[in-house]
C-alpha cells in the first residue's frame, strides 16, 4: 500500500486540550487533513468519552476494553499526551508546549486554564503567533458564560427541539450530538481563516466558539421564517415547511422518502401516481399552494403511495426523475453500494482490537491533489506522552521519569515512537 500523499495541513501542530465531541471532532478533522494533533488527556482519566459505553472495542478473549464506540468516533489522527496541568510541572511543559504549536484548542470551563497561567492572555504574550480556540456552551461573555453546556441543553435552548418532532409529540433532539458537531465544523473553518490571518500577519489570535451560538446559527431557514413572518414555526414531524411534498409517505411494506423540490417534479410524480388532475388543480398547481393546502394534499398522496412496495416506487420515480429515497437503518447505509464507493466506512489498525482492527467513519472530503490521510488509529491513553515531549521538547529519560514521578505526567507501558498506519484517501 503506497504512503499517504502529505495533507494541505501537514507541518502545522495543534494542541488539543479538548475533550468530548466538539473540540475533538474539529481536531480530527484538522487531522485528517495533515496537521500532527497532540491531544493531551488527564493522566488516569483520559477524555470522558472513553468510558461513554457500551459499546467497547473487544479483545481477542471477547472482552471490552477500555476504548468505547463513542472515543473512537471523533480521535484518529492523534497523539495522546497524559499531563495534568494542576500540577505545576505540567502546566510549564504546556506552556512550553504551546510555544511549538501553531493551534491550542480548549473546551473547558471559562477562566479555568488561566487559572494555571494557561489562558489565551498568558499563552499570547509569550506566544504571539499561536491561535488559541476556545469552546463553551455559551461563550467567553454573556450572562450565561459560566453556564456548563452540554448538546441536548443547547439542542433545547437554542430552538431545533422546538421544530422536531411530531405537531402533538414532545420536542424532539436529534440522534446525534449535531450541536457539538456543527460547533466543530465552525471552529475548523474559524481556525483555518486566523491561520491565513497569521500566515500574513504574524499575529495570533482568541476565536471563542459557543455551542449555543453555533446552534442558533443553523436554524437557518427555520429562523428567517419566524424572523420574517413574526409567527412561531410549529413541529412538523417529517414535513418541510416551505416545501410540499417533502416527507416520508407509506408505502405497501414500510416507507418512502418523496422530496418534490419543483412544480414540474410533482406533476412527473402525480404522472407516475396516477393522479395528474392534482398537478392541475389550482389549490396544489404551485408550490406555494400545496404549502397553504397541505393538509388537503397529504391524505390524497398518501392514499396513492400505500398501494405500491418502496422498491417498485424507488424504481419507478428514479426512471421519471423525481427525487426519492428509502429510509435506510444502519445497516442498510454500511450496505449501500453508494457508501462503499465512496469510502465513508474505513477501518484501521488498533492494538486492543481482538480483530487487529477497528471501523470508522470516513472523511467526506475528496480533496484532488491533497486528499485526506488516515495515518493514525484513535489512541490508547497516553499512548505518545514519552514519543511527543522527547520529539517536540527534547526531554531526556531522565527528565521524563522525573515528571512521572511527580504525577505531572502519565506514559503507557507501549509508549514508543509508533509508526504511523499508511493508508491512502481511500482508507485502510
Amino acid at each position: 500500500m503506497t504512503a499517504p500523499v502529505p495533507g494541505p495541513l501537514a507541518g502545522l501542530r495543534i494542541l488539543d486540550l479538548s475533550r468530548i465531541l466538539a473540540g475533538p471532532t474539529c481536531t480530527q478533522l484538522l487531522g485528517d487533513l495533515g496537521a500532527d494533533v497532540l491531544k493531551v488527556e488527564r493522566p488516569g482519566q483520559g477524555d470522558d468519552t472513553r468510558a461513554w459505553g457500551p459499546p467497547y472495542v473487544k479483545d481477542a478473549a471477547g472482552a471490552d476494553t477500555s476504548e468505547s464506540a463513542y472515543y473512537l468516533c471523533a480521535n484518529r489522527n492523534k497523539r495522546s499526551v497524559a499531563i495534568d496541568f494542576r500540577t505545576s510541572e505540567g502546566a510549564s511543559l504546556l506552556r512550553r508546549l504551546a510555544g511549538r504549536c501553531d493551534v491550542l484548542v480548549e473546551n473547558l470551563k471559562v477562566g479555568t486554564l488561566a487559572k494555571y497561567g494557561l489562558g489565551y492572555a498568558d499563552l499570547h504574550a509569550l506566544h504571539p503567533r499561536l491561535v488559541y480556540c476556545s469552546i463553551t456552551g455559551f461563550g467567553q461573555t454573556g450572562p450565561r458564560k459560566d453556564q456548563p453546556g452540554y448538546d441536548f441543553l443547547v439542542q433545547a435552548m437554542g430552538g431545533i427541539m422546538s421544530l422536531t418532532g411530531e405537531p402533538e409529540g414532545q420536542p424532539m433532539k436529534t440522534g446525534v450530538g449535531i450541536a457539538d458537531v456543527m460547533t466543530g465544523m465552525y471552529a475548523t473553518v474559524g481556525i483555518l481563516a486566523a491561520l491565513r490571518h497569521r500566515d500574513a500577519t504574524g499575529e495570533g489570535q482568541h476565536l471563542d466558539l459557543a455551542l449555543f451560538d453555533a446552534q442558533v446559527s443553523w436554524l437557518i431557514n427555520g429562523a428567517l421564517n419566524y424572523l420574517t413572518s413574526g409567527a412561531l414555526p410549529v413541529r412538523r414531524g417529517n414535513g418541510h415547511p416551505n416545501i410540499v411534498p417533502y416527507q416520508v409517505f407509506p408505502s405497501a411494506d414500510g416507507h418512502v422518502v418523496l422530496a418534490a423540490g419543483n412544480d414540474a417534479q410533482f406533476e412527473r410524480f402525480c404522472a407516475v401516481a396516477g393522479c395528474p388532475e392534482l398537478a392541475a388543480d389550482p389549490h396544489f398547481a404551485t408550490n406555494a399552494a400545496r404549502v397553504r393546502h397541505r393538509d388537503a394534499l397529504v391524505p390524497l398522496l398518501a392514499a396513492r403511495t400505500r398501494t405500491k412496495s418502496t422498491a417498485d416506487w424507488i424504481a419507478a420515480l428514479e426512471t421519471a426523475k423525481v427525487p426519492c429515497g428509502a429510509v435506510n437503518t444502519l445497516d442498510g447505509v454500511f450496505a449501500d453500494p453508494q457508501t462503499q464507493h465512496r469510502n465513508m466506512q474505513i477501518t484501521m489498525p488498533h492494538s486492543l482490537a481482538g480483530t487487529g482492527e477497528v471501523a470508522l467513519l470516513g472523511n467526506p472530503l475528496k480533496l484532488s491533489a491533497t486528499p485526506v490521510s488516515y495515518r493514525r488509529p484513535p489512541p490508547v491513553r497516553a499512548a505518545h506522552t514519552r514519543e511527543v515531549l522527547r520529539e517536540v521538547l527534547g526531554l531526556d529519560a531522565a527528565e521524563l521519569a522525573a515528571l512521572e514521578g511527580a504525577g505531572a505526567i502519565e506514559s503507557a507501558a507501549s509508549d514508543a515512537a509508533t509508526p504511523e498506519a499508511a493508508a491512502s484517501e481511500g482508507g485502510a
